[in-house]
């Protein structure tokens, strides 16, 4: 199973976003979002500042790819 982050990519896109201002606005690393792009884990810390920041829940953002 891999983790996908399909939900989160999909708001960044909505607002207008890039994942550069990720980093930015929340400090988050540009290693912690290259891990994420690649299907990685990444803290709960990280996760959480993302649901804060988008005003989402978990499931919003982070699903599990079953087929992979």
């Amino acid at each position: 199973m891999k983790i996908s982050y399909n939900g989160l990519w999909k708001k960044i896109i909505d607002r207008n976003m890039q994942k550069k201002d990720l980093i930015d606005e929340l400090g988050i690393s540009s290693t912690t979002i290259a891990k994420m792009g690649k299907g990685e884990k990444v803290s709960l810390d990280v996760i959480e500042r993302l649901c804060i920041f988008f005003e989402c829940d978990i499931g919003d953002i982070v699903s599990l790819d079953k087929e992979k």
